[in-house]
């Protein structure tokens, strides 16, 4: 108790900032991310089929903000491919879960107790590499608040923003799947996480980057272990955007609902197809309708 009530929250806060991320925080985030992976329809028999392509997609899922990012700031895309550790260690995990006899190492990774502390480790990582973005950023660009921004959005969320190119690398092309169109919790999560760490590296934010990141880390694990544990694709912003986002731009905001019919051809659902037909049609659908009905009461 005396050393709980002697450490105060700033010492705390700058001890974890300062916890080092690999190799344990950065494997958990290769498996979840690689868990992420197999769980896409069709990965495993691309994994049989193609074992070259599977592995690039993994790779794209453990390291796709890092390309993205240096993408945004002129940097060569393949420069964090230089570290042979990480590739090794990502490559490992991807063979182990896409290749391990009786599938026992995702068996075990994905028993719910198990995958809630690896769901919370990553998020670790992912608000690390948003500060670290940041500050990478504005050291190239003092000034450049979106610059920031769009640096530390995607180094926390550029394997989602990254998503269409992945599925076209597994032989899949789903526009409509657009992260950008239909934003998750982490995704959005990042984005205001970038702008609060951007306020902070500019100071306007009075605040100090350890206890940000400490914090927000501490936000975000609570969120995502709660999403996790009870299957939920909610976001915790939905209820505040529900309100604000009509007044801002003036129209009905309404949560995604490009999940809802899943299983009519082309994303129409019964009511679209519906909806598509001329008065008449409709009417004479439903006069059949009424007539099948009829016949068979009688």
């Amino acid at each position: 108790m005396d050393l709980i009530s002697s450490l105060s929250l700033g010492e705390l806060a700058l001890s974890f900032s300062r916890v080092p991320l690999f190799p344990v925080f950065d494997l958990s985030y290769f498996i979840v991310s690689i868990i992420y992976l197999k769980y896409e329809p069709g990965s495993v028999e691309l994994s049989r089929r193609h074992p070259v392509a599977s592995w690039l997609c993994a790779m794209l899922h453990c390291f796709g903000s890092y390309i993205l990012a240096d993408l945004l700031l002129g940097e060569p895309i393949i420069d964090y491919f230089s570290n042979s550790s990480s590739i090794l260690l990502a490559s490992g995990v991807w063979y182990l879960i896409f290749f391990c006899p009786l599938d026992l190492f995702y068996k075990c990774v994905c028993f719910l107790p198990v995958k809630l502390i690896f769901v919370a480790m990553k998020e670790v990582v992912r608000v690390r590499k948003i500060a670290v973005g940041i500050h990478h950023a504005h050291h190239h660009y003092h000034h450049g608040w979106f610059i920031m921004i769009a640096t530390g959005w995607v180094k926390g969320s550029g394997v989602a923003l990254l998503s269409n190119l992945e599925q076209l690398l597994r032989g899949v092309w789903k526009p409509e799947t657009n992260e950008i169109l239909h934003m998750s919790f982490p995704t959005k999560a990042s984005l205001y996480g970038a702008i609060l760490f951007t306020l902070q590296q500019t100071r306007w934010l009075p605040v100090s980057k350890a206890s940000l990141i400490f914090v927000f880390t501490m936000f975000m694990v609570s969120c995502k272990v709660f999403l996790t544990a009870t299957h939920s694709h909610s976001s915790p912003f939905d209820v505040l955007e529900g309100y604000i986002c009509p007044v801002l731009f003036g129209a009905t905001w309404g949560g995604d609902h490009h999940h809802d019919n899943h299983g009519a051809p082309h994303g129409m659902g019964l009511g679209t197809q519906h909806s598509g037909l001329p008065a008449k049609a409709k009417e004479e659908l439903s006069e059949g309708f009424r007539k099948k009905k009829t016949k068979k009461a009688d």
